[in-house]
């Protein structure tokens, strides 16, 4: 794996870690796509740092289980300011 995409997962995944944030925010606040965030942190970060994948995996999964509950937030939001 070249170094520079090495840098981006770690960064990537500590920035993951720190927030708590999504993998849409994480792209947002890097400047790259949700497609290279997710790959840096579910594919290329597991290569790198076994133990930092897990850890980020977990928050990955956290956000996947509440993913329903944030939509029907955002949904009643835009309704109720309507």
């Amino acid at each position: 794996m070249w170094e520079y995409m090495e840098r981006r997962a770690r960064a990537s995944a500590e920035y993951i870690l720190q927030t708590g944030a999504t993998v849409r925010a994480c792209a947002e606040h890097f400047g790259t796509s949700k497609s290279t965030v997710h790959k840096d942190v579910t594919e290329r970060l597991r290569e790198v740092d076994l133990a930092l994948w897990e850890s980020v995996r977990a928050v990955l999964e956290k956000n996947l289980a509440e993913r329903h509950i944030r939509g029907g937030n955002a949904t009643r939001e835009k309704y109720l300011h309507k």
